[in-house]
């Protein structure tokens, strides 16, 4: 998951961050309002967590502002402030969650992992692709049967392409949902990765076809085999 971290308080916002990137996410981060509503506007995050004590504009309005500029991205807020007057507000202002401050890091996480479980539209639990899954409530990545051990990078890249199978996905798509926001699209980072996403993907099954293609100038993407025939 891509996850906003909109936390005034510096030495908090970074174990969060720390925390949720060690766990397998990227986490970019904001300390005040008016930066987190410019942040969620233009990257597509996965969810917001959302403190309400802010320098300027308070986490509740925040939030508002986010509903009415029609950003239905998930929030879970985190405050200190545990009165059952400010959940229900923060609730009924648009939050799935309420998570009091101090809180164990491990129940934040398990909070994120409920928010995945949640039936969309468009969301599965399980990606798919001829003989490959991704599982990502368990985060289990398999081919032919076969668990492979990927890193946490390695994961949100291959859940990003298959998330888009048989269609191209630019470098520039790559560094907004993969990457923090600060990413240096000069760097050879992104082509690193997908060659060893490629040889744990592709070259560990030499009798099996190649999932994985570079589409030269363009981006890069995974394709079904039996598609093409």
């Amino acid at each position: 998951m891509r996850i906003l971290v909109v936390e005034d308080e510096a030495r908090l916002a970074e174990f969060v961050r720390e925390g949720l990137v060690l766990a397998g996410h990227v986490a970019d981060g904001a300390d005040n309002g008016a930066t987190a509503l410019e942040m969620a506007a233009t990257t597509p995050y996965d969810a917001i967590l959302l403190d309400l004590m802010l320098p300027g504009q308070n986490g509740l309005d925040v939030l508002r502002n986010l509903r009415e500029f029609g950003i239905t991205t998930p929030v879970i807020i985190v405050s200190a402030l545990s009165g059952t007057e400010h959940v229900i507000r923060g609730l009924d202002a648009g939050a799935l969650d309420y998570l009091r401050k101090p809180f164990a890091f491990d129940e934040l996480l398990a909070r994120l992992r409920t928010l995945q479980r949640r039936p969309t539209a468009t969301e599965v639990p399980v990606l798919r692709l001829a003989d490959l899954e991704l599982d990502l409530v368990h985060r289990r990545v398999s081919r032919a049967g076969q668990v492979l051990s990927l890193t946490n990078r390695e994961f949100a890249l291959l859940e990003l392409l298959l998330r888009s199978p048989n269609r191209v996905v630019t470098k520039t798509r790559i560094a907004e949902k993969v990457w923090e926001v600060d990413f240096d699209m000069g760097s050879n980072v992104i082509e690193v990765h997908l060659s060893q996403l490629r040889r744990k993907l592709d070259r560990a099954f030499p009798n099996l076809p190649p999932l994985l293609e570079t589409v030269i100038g363009h981006g890069y993407r995974l394709h079904d085999p039996a598609a093409a025939r």
